[in-house]
């Protein structure tokens, strides 16, 4: 297993249950995306960070494109974004370019996220 896989692992399965309490609650940058398993019809809760945006949110897609929670808002469409208390109706998912999310980051996380070489970020468009 590749050390990005690892760590992927080990986020999914440990790191995030302390993650989501964080996100539960109104402190810090993280949210909770609730979607539904595109094959499974499951419902699940995962740990983001979220960063608000006029029109929804700016999140970067850390471990790339390929990660189960935005495959499935994918293909559902849309999701719920829990932040700080509140829930946003997500209605529409776009790719967005580095140039255009890394300004909606705080300087610190957008120094690790270019130190990680992050090129992956979407914009998650509020329902109307």
């Amino acid at each position: 297993m590749r050390f990005p896989d690892r760590v992927r692992y080990l986020n999914k399965r440990y790191l995030n249950r302390l993650t989501l309490r964080l996100a539960r609650s109104a402190w810090g940058p993280f949210a909770v995306v609730y979607h539904v398993g595109r094959r499974s019809g499951r419902p699940y809760q995962t740990p983001i960070i979220a960063i608000p945006a006029p029109d929804g949110f700016v999140v970067a897609l850390t471990y790339g494109p390929e990660v189960d929670w935005y495959r499935n808002v994918l293909a559902a469409g849309g999701c719920r974004i829990g932040r700080h208390g509140r829930e946003t109706l997500i209605a529409g998912v776009e790719p967005l370019a580095v140039q255009a999310a890394l300004p909606y980051f705080p300087w610190m996380e957008r120094t690790v996220l270019r130190l990680a070489g992050t090129q992956d970020f979407v914009r998650l468009r509020k329902q109307e």
